[in-house]
């Protein structure tokens, strides 16, 4: 009896789809940005980080998330105390997921006691020494380390799904994908956050890199390339929301298929990668799924650009993928650009893929000039490198993603083939009525600022109306505004914003009667 495919054998409604992203990258405030500096073939990495000023002989160069230490507390009922000791990790993750939710048309209050999974892909924590030492912090609650974080978010949310951390090293956010597809299909979750962070705060833990053999010699990440010689570490922050097509308001791509393996063990050593378990992994995908290799439009590799792990990954791509095609198979790699965001890499990979399913453009891969002697399937081209803006041609795009201790995943997305009639403009060409609320009047202004730069899009539209549908706490301003209109040119400069808050908070005076207090003042 013939195994049934996780393609085939699913109702389109009961697909499981990305519908919400959010994220923020070296040098890059969002996604959109992200893409602007991928279609640029911008390299993100900085020297100049100010992370650390300690250089330890070893590289030093990273990819650097600005703005760390900003946190709105009070939009997420978190104390400024609590704020202050918090992991920078875990508070981004707080942003990015309520972003992840408005991206998906989702107002948080709708998940309330909702069956909705928090997966967390966190591997290192480098500020946990300061947390541990520091006087001040020292009387912290363990719930401020970062293992629990995917329990506060759940907690914040008031959504009772499976909620804990994967930590696999390089491939952990790939690994969350993966459960997280498991999980709903299997019925044990409506919908799933996956959300993962990498912060490289310490000189320590580089030097701990440097002394694995892994970083690269000048600092930059060269996949593929004769010159390169391992990896710049990097940071990230990303989230996506993930739940079935019958209730999704976007979609932006269907996971097909998500699988994982383990090397086990090898007398090269842990860290060495394992070519026969790479390969295997994919014998096995293709055959579960049933699809067919020569259906891949695209490869987005793990692709480190280390001595060790690109001629394996390369070799177990060619022998099990590009034996079984007619034609080359486009191959790149995001790390490129950003370098290596460890547990969050396999996100990086996810969102350049998304933005190649959205843009049709593949984003190149930067730092390639010619191929190390052992990429065979490369020099003899049946593997091709990307490294200019290539059209996408077809809607199956796979992500490899292995970890230095063995735990190798990999995942196919395919595109959504929906085609907006009109491109969502409506057939009777009237203004239509946009309500929304924002933290600030610049965020509402923000938001009728897209809506007025775009042609009128219904479904956008009923995006922005599902959300606000309902009160978001932390909301202080309403406002709403008319769509363009070929007819009534005028309806277009209807607009108005108001503070919402009508009561104001009454000022309270506390006398302590013991004057000024802090943490350690006996001490």
């Amino acid at each position: 009896m013939n195994r049934p495919t996780p393609e085939c054998s699913i109702d389109a409604e009961e697909e499981i789809v990305i519908s919400g992203i959010a994220g923020r990258f070296p040098e890059s405030v969002n996604i959109q940005k992200f893409k602007e500096n991928l279609m640029n073939k911008v390299d993100l990495g900085s020297s100049n980080h100010g992370r650390w000023n300690h250089t330890l002989n070893m590289p030093g160069r990273i990819g650097k998330i600005n703005n760390v230490e900003k946190f709105d507390s009070q939009f997420f009922d978190i104390s400024t105390t609590e704020a202050h000791i918090m992991d920078p990790a875990a508070r981004m993750l707080f942003e990015h997921t309520y972003e992840a939710l408005i991206d998906a048309g989702i107002n948080p209050k709708e998940l309330w006691n909702t069956r909705t999974s928090v997966i967390t892909a966190i591997f290192i924590s480098e500020t946990r020494g300061h947390m541990l030492f520091d006087a001040q912090l020292s009387q912290l609650p363990m719930i401020k380390n970062h293992m629990p974080v995917a329990n506060v978010i759940s907690h914040w949310l008031g959504v009772t799904g499976p909620s804990h951390n994967i930590d696999t090293a390089c491939s952990s956010s790939n690994y969350a994908i993966v459960k997280a597809y498991e999980l709903i299909r299997a019925g044990d979750c409506d919908t799933a956050i996956v959300a993962s962070c990498n912060l490289c705060f310490h000189p320590r833990i580089q030097y701990q890199f440097y002394q694995l053999g892994v970083l690269s010699s000048d600092g930059y990440c060269k996949p593929f390339d004769s010159e390169g010689s391992g990896y710049m570490r990097s940071e990230t922050a990303a989230v996506l929301y993930l739940q079935k097509a019958k209730n999704a308001r976007r979609i932006y791509a269907t996971v097909v298929h998500g699988k994982t393996n383990c090397d086990g063990f090898k007398a090269e050593g842990i860290t060495f990668p394992s070519f026969e378990k790479q390969k295997l992994l994919l014998d096995e995908f293709y055959e579960e799924c049933g699809i067919s290799p020569d259906e891949l439009a695209y490869m987005e590799a793990h692709a480190t650009g280390t001595i060790a792990g690109d001629p394996v990954e390369t070799m177990a791509i060619d022998q099990s993928l590009c034996a079984k095609r007619t034609t080359p198979l486009l191959v790149g790699s995001v790390k490129s650009n950003l370098g290596h965001s460890e547990p969050a890499s396999g996100l990086c990979h996810v969102v350049k893929v998304l933005l190649a399913m959205e843009t049709g453009i593949i984003t190149p891969t930067i730092h390639f000039k010619n191929p190390r002697k052992n990429l065979i399937g490369v020099i003899e081209g049946r593997i091709k490198i990307v490294t200019e803006p290539t059209k996408l041609q077809g809607d199956k795009i796979c992500i490899n993603s292995f970890g230095f201790g063995g735990a190798n995943s990999h995942v196919l997305l395919k595109s959504n083939s929906k085609q907006k009639i009109n491109n969502g403009t409506p057939d009777d060409d009237l203004p239509r009525l946009v309500a929304v609320s924002g933290r600030t009047e610049e965020a509402v202004k923000t938001i009728f600022n897209d809506v007025q730069n775009r042609l009128t899009d219904a479904e956008y539209i009923s995006l922005l109306h599902h959300i606000h549908n309902y009160n978001i706490d932390g909301h202080f301003y309403r406002g709403y505004m008319m769509t363009n209109c070929k007819k009534i040119k005028s309806y277009s400069s209807i607009s108005k914003v108001k503070h919402s808050l009508h009561i104001k908070r009454p000022i309270c005076f506390i006398f302590s009667g013991l004057g000024s207090q802090w943490f350690g003042m006996s001490k």
